[in-house]
């Protein structure tokens, strides 16, 4: 990568950070010794308004001098904080050190609450309500911009307030999910299938799995080719938890539904990923997360009123 930048923007902006502020105060230094052309009464001659008359007064020292601290103010700044380019500071200083710290100490205070929660088993978690409206918020701030505010999903974002997991539903895979995250990959499969009257006959055979409108006659001449997504989704196609493959007879739709969705599948495939939290969060709180989530599809979805 680094093949491909260089630190000429660095340079750039420290440049001109560096040259503005001695422009201000060259500027300072140049107009407090040079001396406009007076009339007789010290006045510059410039006339408003009949008898308003412009006076060729120095600046007051008191705002000369306001306007050198400021000037030292910003070389001890820029000493000390990043901002000339890729110049750290001295003192080391970055936002997202000052984040982290301001996190760390928030943690700290909360901890005595964790604390009582983790010595509790997810399930006696679930039922605790301020345990569930710590985990409510957690979730608002960090889960629902995918899963929505109910946690009921969208397409492409499972619903967590079924039963249908992918890759299973304990509160440990749940936690395990949280932290690690987790990637679904459903890989094209057109080329083993044949041909695309095939894929179609497929889609059709998929859709009857579920009970869901479909052409018959295209679907039985589609069910011998479902052994070749037989290897992940089953052979009863109700998928397998370990593979995280999904069960195609529940009628529960992830990506969309209907033929041309199911052939767009078969054809290009799709992966999907869910990215690891685990660095947002402490131990703690992916308990009282994971717990909470886990009520949300184990108790009626109770845990979120």
């Amino acid at each position: 990568m680094s093949d491909f930048t260089s630190n000429f923007w660095a340079i750039y902006v420290a440049g001109i950070t560096v040259v503005s502020i001695v422009a201000c105060l060259l500027l300072l230094i140049l107009t407090g010794k040079s001396k406009g052309i007076t009339s007789s009464d010290n006045t510059t001659g410039h006339v408003w308004d009949g008898d308003l008359r412009e006076m060729n007064n120095p600046l007051p020292r008191w705002w000369a001098w306001l306007f050198v601290i400021t000037i030292v103010f910003a070389f001890i700044y820029l000493a000390l904080y990043p901002g000339l380019g890729t110049y750290r500071g001295t003192l080391g200083w970055t936002s997202v050190g000052q984040h982290q710290t301001e996190v760390d100490k928030g943690n700290a205070e909360v901890a005595p609450l964790y604390a009582k929660f983790s010595a509790m088993k997810p399930e006696d978690v679930a039922k605790d309500a301020q345990a569930m409206a710590i985990g409510e918020r957690l979730f608002m701030n960090n889960c629902a911009q995918c899963h929505g505010s109910d946690a009921r999903g969208n397409k492409g974002f499972p619903n967590l307030t079924d039963s249908d997991w992918l890759g299973g539903g304990t509160p440990e895979i749940i936690k395990a999910t949280i932290t690690n995250g987790r990637i679904g990959v459903m890989p094209p499969m057109a080329a083993a299938v044949g041909t695309a009257a095939d894929v179609k006959n497929l889609a059709q055979y998929v859709l009857s799995l579920s009970g869901s409108p479909h052409d018959s006659v295209q679907a039985a001449l589609g069910k011998e080719k479902f052994a070749v997504c037989a290897a992940c989704h089953g052979p009863d196609g109700k998928g397998m938890q370990l593979l995280g493959s999904a069960n195609l007879t529940d009628n529960i739709w992830l990506h969309g539904y209907g033929e041309k969705i199911i052939v767009a599948m078969i054809n290009e495939g799709k992966t999907n990923q869910m990215p690891a939290q685990g660095d947002k969060f402490t131990e703690a709180q992916i308990h009282v997360l994971a717990s909470y989530v886990w009520g949300l599809s184990n108790q009626g979805g109770a845990a979120a009123q």
